[in-house]
């Protein structure tokens, strides 16, 4: 096949329409050069590979050599290469399996065409090979089976199709004929379509009885011309459809039956049938009644489906004892059949005894006595003679019993006493029999409730309860919770707790604790403190809410757990600022001398209490040692004459709570043989060496800060002054006469909250003559803030206004109170020695006028005087040395802490005069006097020893 191509352009020139022309004819003169043969071949389809097609060299002329030469190939259009070439032998094989149903389908004849190509020159050889069909494929049906349904009233002659069967194969290989198998009723005629397919009818030829034969299995066979012959088969169900040609028939035409008059309604009488020979919908029969009286319609029924007649009302032996029905059965085409029943009423004991309940009373009270009437029954049976007689009963295990009154009347009483708590309901069931044969019974059931009456009082859960409780708690925390129960119901088991009011430790047991009424739930009222209180028993009542109501009470003991709250306290050795306590080691001491013992002791309680002591710091760490358990300090080693004079120990007492608690106790040792040598160091064991170094760098620091805060004060005083003065200026320039507002000091209140008034309020009126308004302000507490009204009680000042005003007076605010005249918790009674809680802020009250620079100078020079006396007064506060080591000295002397006896210290209030003086001046100048009045220690009484020798520290 040759195909030429044309493109032509409108408007192109000649020239360029010349060469799109010459090139397909160039191509024309090219394949007629080259073709020079054409070889057909014919074989059968599905040969095997490489079977032999034939042989091109000796059909087309050409040499084997020539093929190599010219790589001669084969060049199919379609992408399958069904024929190969065998090159080295000049051959045509099959390459793949060939199928000619695949390739052709009913296409006749079927070829296959692929050209030859050799080079060298260049040639092109055309081969067909036609596909011979070989009868390879059976005639088949679509449907395995095929079925048809025929009413049994169809027409002899009535034509069925059915779908003819398909062969691939053409020709004689093809589809022939086809056969019926058995064929007493039906032929085959065969007909053919326009394209020469063929296909078969099947027509009725004799009619059909499906009452005689309901189905018929045929078989259809197609035939095809091939040798040998190959066949398909199809089966077709033929499926006789029923024809309502029969009608329904009774056997027996005449039905008997017997009914007891108490046959309840709905019960069934009798169940009647008829029969028909039809089948689906037309064997379907439908019954009724025919030719019947209304009486007989309101005593029975009939079901149109099943044939069951029934009674549809009440039957009475002595009305009709007897009754005829007449019954119709119908199918659905309309035949019908009748028969007759005949039913007769039988006299029964139809009658069962009626229960009336007259009067009930309905809850009864538990309380209730025996013989109280319960309910009034009326019993009556409409049957007559024995049937009629009644007797009635209950169950014989219940408290109850029934007993005849009069005729047909009885009464139901209780025969012993009640109690809710144990039945609170009863089914009482009341049966009445009569005497008939069978007899009849009738129950009824009564459902009795008791009442409850409050005779049970609350049970707690336990005979007696006990908590425990960690000191220290949040007041309000949960306790415990106590419950009681109340066998009663309603608002008699309604129970209320309270707590009974005992004496605990000498106060109400309310001031402890609290009960909530609802639960139960046990709150603590404050915080416990288990060195004060241990454990105390407390009783709650638990009251119900009946008339009258009961109540019943229980222990509750509460136990106070132990916390870690209290550090050890030193006994011994005591700790004073005033005097020295040192203990004289020999230089001939032993190893293992006992040089003192360390005595403390906690308040707490278990191992909160037991104390650890531990050496913390020592001038020399191996020449000393204490005992972890008692406290006491033993030499370690011998005594040598290298060893300091002066010995410091500090002491770390722990206890063993979680989280652990310690205190630390400083002990002044002294190594030296006599008295007097002791004494010529004496004054040094109160200052190591190192707070004498540090002393002079502390000193300048203080100076240079006190320095340093007085030239800012100064400063912001003439600052302040100088805005004021501005400010003066500005007012009389606006020719506003300001009134003289005198100053009045403020008042004075203790922070704590001991004194009368709890806050200070400061009030400053301030009115120009501009404005005519009025600016109220009071100075609240820290935590209120500052509000502005308006004294007219109309307007209050806008935000802007209040923040000038604000920023103008902000050096008019009010000062903080002044604490002067109070007390400091170093002057307050108690141990000797306490130190200032900080709750109580020292020296920071300001002056109630501002003071002159001869007033400042005048409190400096008093504040140092009275520095001075109390430092002449110092006298010692703690036992000498003498007292120490006297025989009679025992651990006897050591005080009862539980007794609150507190070890004597000293008596001086050095500190808190310096803090009175620091008070009473500006806080710069305050500064000044603290760093100018810092005492200088103690130093001991003069003797012979110490006046021949004096230290280096007193040259200087």
């Amino acid at each position: 096949m040759l195909v030429l191509c044309f493109y032509t352009q409108r408007g192109a020139s000649s020239t360029r329409f010349s060469s799109w022309l010459m090139q397909p004819l160039v191509l024309l003169l090219f394949v007629l050069s080259v073709a020079r043969g054409q070889v057909r071949y014919s074989i059968p389809e599905e040969m095997t590979k490489g079977s032999l097609v034939g042989n091109i060299v000796q059909d087309l002329g050409l040499d084997v050599k020539r093929l190599k030469s010219g790589r001669a190939r084969i060049f199919t259009e379609d992408s399958r290469e069904y024929i190969g070439l065998n090159v080295d032998k000049g051959t045509l094989v099959v390459k793949e399996r060939i199928d000619r149903e695949e390739l052709c389908a009913q296409v006749s004849p079927c070829s296959l065409h692929f050209q030859i190509i050799l080079e060298n020159p260049m040639e092109l050889h055309r081969i067909d090979v036609e596909i011979l069909d070989i009868n390879d494929h059976a005639p088949s049906f679509m449907n395995k089976e095929i079925s048809f349904q025929i009413i049994e009233s169809a027409l002899s002659g009535a034509r069925y199709s059915i779908d003819s069967a398909n062969d691939p194969d053409v020709g004689l290989n093809s589809l022939q004929t086809y056969r019926l198998n058995p064929n007493d009723h039906f032929v085959l005629k065969t007909l053919s379509h326009t394209d020469g397919t063929k296909y078969v009818e099947m027509v009725l030829q004799t009619p059909l009885d499906r009452e005689k034969q309901e189905e018929y299995n045929l078989i259809l066979t197609a035939f095809d011309g091939g040798t040998p012959q190959k066949t398909g088969t199809v089966k077709i169900n033929v499926i006789v459809l029923d024809a309502n040609d029969n009608a329904p028939v009774f056997s027996p035409s005449v039905y008997t039956a017997l009914v007891a008059e108490n046959a309840p309604v709905g019960s069934l009488v009798l169940k009647i049938s008829a029969t028909d020979a039809d089948q689906g919908t037309n064997k379907q029969v439908s019954y009724s009644f025919s030719q019947i009286s209304k009486n007989i319609l309101n005593s029975f029924s009939i079901d149109s489906s099943n044939g069951d007649i029934t009674v549809n009302g009440p039957l009475d032996f002595e009305k009709s004892k007897k009754y005829e029905l007449n019954v119709v059965a119908t199918d659905n085409g309309g035949l019908t059949d009748t028969a007759k029943v005949m039913v007769e009423i039988t006299d029964v004991n139809d009658n069962a005894p009626v229960i009336n309940v007259i009067s009930f009373s309905n809850p009864l009270p538990e309380n209730s006595v025996p013989e109280t009437v319960i309910a009034m029954l009326n019993v009556k049976d409409f049957d007559s003679g024995k049937n009629g007689q009644v007797s009635c009963l209950i169950n014989l295990s219940l408290p109850f019993k029934i007993r005849q009154s009069s005729s047909n009347f009885y009464s139901l009483i209780t025969d012993q006493l009640l109690d809710r708590e144990k039945i609170s309901e009863y089914n009482i069931t009341i049966t009445a029999i009569d005497e008939g044969s069978p007899s009849f019974s009738t129950n009824k059931t009564l459902t009795l409730k008791i009442s409850d009456v409050n005779d049970n009082a609350p049970v707690f859960q336990r005979q007696s309860y006990t908590a425990y409780v960690m000191e220290n708690n949040s007041p309000g925390v949960s306790v415990l919770s106590v419950k009681a129960h109340d066998k009663d119901s309603g608002n008699n088991a309604r129970i209320s707790y309270f707590l009974e009011d005992i004496i605990v430790n000498g106060v109400s047991a309310s001031t402890f604790i609290s009960v909530n009424a609802e639960s139960g739930e046990i709150l603590a009222v404050r915080s416990f403190d288990y060195e004060q209180t241990k454990e105390f028993i407390i009783r709650v009542k638990a009251q119900d809410g009946g008339n009258p109501p009961l109540s019943s009470n229980v222990s509750v003991k509460i136990m106070i757990q132990d916390q870690n709250d209290n550090a050890p306290q030193v006994l011994y050795p005591v700790q004073s600022g005033a005097s020295v306590v040192a203990e004289i080691v020999p230089r001939s001491a032993d190893v293992g001398y006992l040089v003192t013992k360390v005595v403390a002791v906690d308040v707490d309680s278990g191992q909160n209490a037991w104390l650890s002591y531990k050496l913390q710091k020592a001038t020399d760490r191996a020449l000393f040692e204490v005992g972890l358990q008692n406290g006491e300090i033993r030499t370690v080693r011998q005594v040598t004459d290298k060893d300091a004079v002066k010995q410091r120990l500090t002491v770390v007492v722990e206890d063993n709570g979680q989280p652990s608690r310690s205190a630390t106790v400083n002990v002044n040792v002294a190594v030296a043989d006599s008295f007097p040598e002791v004494l010529s160091e004496f004054t040094d064991f109160t200052h190591d060496k190192d707070y004498n170094d540090n002393l002079t760098f502390y000193l300048v620091l203080a100076l240079a800060v006190v320095s340093f805060l007085f030239i800012v004060s100064i400063i912001a005083i003439l600052s302040v002054k100088c805005y004021r003065w501005r400010r003066e200026r500005m007012f009389y320039k606006s020719g506003a006469n300001l009134p003289v507002i005198p100053y009045y000091p403020p008042l004075y209140a203790d922070v704590g909250g001991t004194g009368t008034l709890q806050h200070v309020y400061n009030y400053e009126v301030c009115r120009t003559t501009d404005s005519r308004k009025s600016d109220l302000k009071y100075g609240r507490p820290c935590s209120e803030s500052i509000i502005s009204l308006d004294s007219s009680g109309t307007q209050t000042l806008t935000h802007a206004q209040r923040g000038k005003l604000n920023i103008d007076d902000s050096f008019d605010q009010q000062k903080p109170p002044n604490a002067d005249w109070r007390f400091t918790q170093n002057q307050r009674p108690g141990p000797s020695g306490a130190a200032a809680t900080p709750e109580v802020a020292v020296g920071t009250g300001p002056w109630p006028n501002p003071p002159t620079e001869a007033e400042q100078l005048q409190a400096l020079m008093a504040a140092a005087n009275e520095v001075s006396e109390a430092t002449n007064t110092l006298g010692p506060g703690t036992m000498g040395l003498s007292t120490r080591y006297n025989p009679q000295f025992t651990l006897q002397h050591v005080p009862d802490y539980r007794q609150n006896v507190y070890i004597p210290g000293s008596t001086a209030t050095l500190t808190s005069s310096q803090q009175q003086a620091q008070q009473a001046l500006p806080p710069q100048q305050a500064a000044i006097a603290a760093a100018a009045a810092q005492p200088e220690p103690p130093k001991a009484a003069q003797t012979p020893a110490s006046k021949k020798k004096p230290t280096k520290k007193e040259k200087k």
